[in-house]
């Protein structure tokens, strides 16, 4: 069998949001040289791929050493998925909140580039939840890690072209962006609490 790659891509388009990244790497890259930008967008792809691949291996061995149904799990993932969906459609969108973050605290690949803007806690619940031991198969687990795998390329791009990026679609644009995924996210975050709902009450 073979997963919906195209669900599967939007999916993890919407919670990684290379987009919305985007503000975010320049905020933290600010006053580094070219090849300093480089390094930080390599590192901060490298330690988010890290991350997210850890949650594909390990993230349902430890909600199963924590004795937490992945029913219950996807319920709770998705109303939190919801409401984030719901603050980046609107209130303020995510590249502005962390680009706040970021102007705060010490600017460093690490965080806020790869935790918590490509590495988000919507991103780790996508991890586990699209690669559950009982409903996929290891074949099919493998396909959705190399389609998140691409996102994140996808990502590490975007933050490479940044500069050129951000004048064509100018900060507007990325937050416009940013928002339209939101909406998808929020669809995408009903359909998992509802279909958590309903494997919870099948068990």
């Amino acid at each position: 069998m073979t997963i919906d790659v195209a669900q599967t891509f939007i999916y993890f388009f919407a919670v990684i949001d290379p987009i919305g990244t985007l503000p975010v790497f320049l905020a933290a890259a600010a006053g580094h040289t070219d090849g300093e930008r480089r390094r930080i967008a390599l590192i901060a792809f490298l330690v988010s791929t890290a991350i997210l691949l850890f949650f594909i291996v390990a993230g349902e061995l430890i909600l199963n050493a924590m004795h937490i149904p992945l029913p219950a799990f996807q319920i709770a993932g998705g109303i939190v998925l919801f409401l984030f969906a719901l603050t980046m459609i609107f209130g303020e969108s995510k590249p502005q909140m962390e680009v706040k973050l970021a102007r705060s605290l010490k600017d460093t690949a690490i965080y806020p580039v790869a935790l918590p803007s490509i590495a988000s806690p919507g991103a780790m619940l996508a991890a586990v939840l699209l690669t559950r031991n009982q409903v996929y198969s290891l074949w099919e687990q493998a396909q959705t890690a190399l389609v998140m795998l691409v996102v994140l390329l996808i990502t590490l791009l975007v933050m490479l072209g940044a500069n050129f990026i951000i004048r064509i679609l100018g900060r507007g644009g990325a937050d416009i962006i940013s928002r339209v995924m939101g909406l998808i996210l929020a669809a995408l975050a009903t359909a998992n609490t509802l279909a958590g709902i309903t494997d919870y009450f099948s068990l």
